[in-house]
């Protein structure tokens, strides 16, 4: 059974608070559990060591009923007076308490009066007007109601790291620079890197919680307040997405900091090596456990603390999903993941030749200003008409204009000249091979024809990686994240043809793509296939997108060492060289 934590716990009694309003019970009743839910919020011990000594009564606004409930609850997993509750109601209804405006009252006035029990059906009574004529309600308040299910459409699904970054980096320094804050991180799915996140989770360290919380939800990202309390406040943005800010102590902060990063199957492992050293580990603190027969609990000041106390290296939090991490570090083989400094240069950038936005002058010059020692040209091929993709000519004019420009540059800094070809549906490419031998690399790229089978599919890129002048494999699955899924293709097939023909696979570091996705860099790294970070940029400031790159390739347990422009220039050239059989420089 897995542990019941006291977040769970506040959730349940909440639960059972908003079903007793739905039956109209008594509102002392009700009260009674909203006020043990919130002292639940706000527990700061050991919930296990609570149940077993019999102490929950202790806690202001936990009653002895209540608390009887709480212990089978943790002790059992489980707890009938809730499921009974439960069981009274149709399992739609508690969805309608996601929309805005519609609390107990009115969620149980139209289940009774109109039979309705779901979402859409609410929507439809109020296209249709059965709500609006509804003593109570009328026009304006069904009205209301239709624009919050729209807006809960909206707000329904995950949004891409690309596009909440920039305000999660401006809010976690707003909060750094209140005086009254101490430590602040912005944690979750996004402190890990993942591709998409449901929310923001902000963490912040202070002795003046009220303060620093009332600034959070004034802020002026704020759209809407959803709760508000000096240790816990969730708001909506405008963008959307739901953004939470927990308070902690100075002491409390690196627990918190472990426990609201995640994953959770990370920290199921945490307290489970936490519990066979006699400790408990919580959002709160190292402690002992219950019958206190453990090791001495040592000093943690720093989250790395944590992780050294229980036989640990420290897991970047990139690497926190439970898949392997933890062998890795008690054996002392985490690799030493890459760093944006690392990069050199980067390959798959456009210009104004295909789909590009800025010119070739405008895309050395802003790789030069990020600090690049090359950048890599591959503009379409003629085959991605709607992209103007450049034809033979074309191509062999740009790659001229490249070698103008790089005696222009200095010796410095290098554009190297490519192209992004098509893979053709039967794995042809859309290039000559007398044109492509005239590049300095060449990016090959699905670009049409995504409904193939995956083993024909599979078959047609693996034909294309076979032709010697492919330098490296284009956002392998096609995805566009939240909008577009991947087309079907064989990973490891890919992967074993990559490492047999030495093709390079492309990390695609535009944030709706971040493809090869994070899951398959290991069993790419251990067949020895070697990465490209590549921001397959349109614009100069999409050269940024490297950054995104970077953290898909840490969350890969990629190094250094295993991404090819982490070489300077004068050792790239070689790489880029080698499928061909020819001498670098």
């Amino acid at each position: 059974m897995a542990e019941i934590t006291k977040d769970h716990v506040a959730e349940v009694l909440g639960d059972i608070a908003t079903m007793l309003e739905l039956k109209d019970e008594n509102v002392f009743k009700i009260r009674a559990y909203q006020n043990a839910a919130r002292a639940m919020e706000t527990f700061s011990g050991n919930l296990a060591q609570a149940v077993g000594e019999g102490t929950l009564e202790k806690l202001a606004g936990v009653g002895k009923a209540i608390a009887e409930k709480i212990s089978e609850l943790v002790v059992t997993g489980n707890l009938s007076y809730y499921n009974i509750l439960k069981a009274e109601f149709p399992p739609g209804i508690f969805d309608m308490f996601g929309i805005t405006g519609m609390g107990p009252k009115k969620i149980q006035a139209v289940w009774k009066k109109l039979g309705i029990t779901s979402v859409g059906e609410l929507e439809a009574a109020c296209g249709d007007g059965r709500v609006a004529g509804m003593k109570g309600f009328g026009e304006k308040t069904a009205a209301n109601i239709l624009k919050a299910i729209e807006d809960r459409k909206k707000y329904a699904g995950r949004f891409l790291i690309g596009d909440i970054e920039e305000d999660a980096m401006a809010m976690r320094e707003f909060l750094r620079e209140l005086p009254e804050v101490t430590r602040v991180e912005a944690c979750g799915s996004f402190r890990r890197r993942r591709e998409t996140c449901g929310d923001l989770d902000f963490l912040v360290s202070t002795r003046e919680p009220e303060q620093v919380s009332g600034r959070f939800v004034k802020h002026e990202f704020v759209e809407s307040v959803i709760a508000h309390g000096a240790t816990k406040s969730s708001v909506r943005w405008k963008t959307g997405i739901q953004a939470d800010l927990r308070v902690v102590t100075e002491e409390q902060f690196p627990f918190a900091l472990n426990y609201f990063t995640g994953s959770k199957e990370h920290n199921l492992v945490m307290r489970q090596r936490a519990l066979a050293r006699g400790w408990t580990l919580n959002e709160y603190r190292l402690g002992e456990a219950p019958k206190g027969e453990g090791q001495p609990v040592p000093e943690i000041h720093e989250e790395a603390d944590i992780y050294r106390a229980l036989g640990l290296d420290f897991i970047p939090p990139e690497l926190r999903e439970s898949m392997g991490e933890f062998a890795a570090a008690e054996q002392h083989t985490l690799p030493r993941l890459i760093e944006r400094e690392n990069l050199r240069g980067t390959f798959h950038n456009h210009t104004t030749a295909s789909d590009g936005r800025s010119t070739l002058r405008e895309m050395a010059d802003a790789a030069i200003a990020l600090g690049l020692e090359y950048l890599g040209i591959a503009d379409h091929s003629k085959a991605s008409f709607q992209a103007h993709g450049l034809d033979e000519a074309r191509l062999l004019a740009q790659v001229e204009e490249i070698h103008a420009l790089n005696k222009e540059l200095g010796p410095g800094f290098r554009l190297f000249a490519g192209s992004e070809v098509d893979i053709l549906k039967d794995g042809s490419l859309d290039l000559p091979d007398e044109v492509l031998a005239q590049l300095d690399y060449v990016v090959a790229s699905v670009h049409s024809v995504f409904s193939l089978p995956e083993a024909e599919m599979t078959k047609r890129i693996i034909r294309a990686m076979e032709n010697k002048h492919v330098t490296m494999l284009g956002h392998l699955t096609g995805r566009l994240l939240l909008s577009r899924e991947a087309y079907a293709v064989d990973h490891a097939a890919i992967i074993e043809a990559a490492a047999a023909t030495g093709t390079i696979i492309e990390l695609n570091a535009n944030p709706r793509r971040l493809d090869m996705d994070w899951r398959w860099w290991p069993l790419a790294k251990e067949k020895g296939v070697k990465c490209a970070i590549n921001p397959d940029a349109h614009h100069t400031s999409q050269l940024q997108y490297l950054h995104f790159g970077i953290g898909t390739a840490r969350k890969g347990w990629l190094r250094k060492s295993d991404v090819v422009n982490g070489l300077p220039l004068g050792k790239i050239e070689a790489v880029l060289a080698a499928k061909r059989g020819m001498k670098g420089g």
